[in-house]
């Protein structure tokens, strides 16, 4: 323990996801050591981020304007979206290359034991979404966990009775570059029941 504000900001980098006891500590002494116009630097951006980011009125994702760059492009497939968790992982798809449509961000997952249910989360955005445009696929691209198949499972029965909309799910499996031995049985199993002729 440090005295005073050092260990309060040392706390404070803590509470930060990702950012365990040692790297908060790291980042503060890292702070203390750097030049004062680094960190004004550093203040000035983290004060624009709170005043100058919104949320994209139509996805979701996070914007300087009220509608983020992929849905104001226009080459971008209006007829298909892809459901994501949070804005990051809309940056996780895109840096792929291989989506060219829009997105939907639901600002998080199902997670009831947190408190954290339909009405939580985008849920009806999407559906009006569908309603109003011309909508033939959803892909839904929630992380592969237990919150996220639950919201994967939610998603597809409630959008299983809107017709002629495709409903899809990305698939899951093996990493490039890994060994089957090393792999877990519920990857293994996914990798199987979700194989395709070559």
């Amino acid at each position: 323990m440090y005295e005073g504000v050092v260990q309060d900001l040392i706390d404070e980098l803590g509470r930060l996801p990702g950012v365990g006891p040692k790297s908060a500590q790291r980042i503060a002494f890292h702070l203390l050591a750097t030049d004062p116009a680094d960190i004004a630097r550093l203040q000035d951006v983290l004060g624009k981020v709170k005043e100058g980011v919104q949320f994209c009125e139509i996805c979701g994702n996070v914007s300087e304007q009220p509608t983020c760059r992929i849905c104001r492009d226009e080459r971008r497939d209006l007829t298909v979206i892809c459901v994501v968790e949070e804005p990051k992982d809309v940056l996780a798809v895109e840096r792929t290359r291989e989506f060219k449509g829009r997105y939907h961000v639901l600002g998080g997952a199902l997670d009831p034991l947190s408190g954290i249910g339909p009405e939580q989360l985008r849920m009806r955005e999407l559906l009006k979404r569908i309603g109003e445009h011309d909508i033939t696929e959803i892909i839904i691209a929630t992380d592969p966990n237990t919150e996220g198949e639950a919201t994967a499972t939610y998603l597809v029965r409630m959008l299983r009775d809107f017709p002629g909309l495709t409903v899809t799910r990305l698939a899951s499996g093996l990493p490039m570059g890994g060994d089957l031995e090393f792999a877990d049985e519920l990857t293994l199993g996914r990798a199987l029941s979700g194989r395709r002729a070559l």
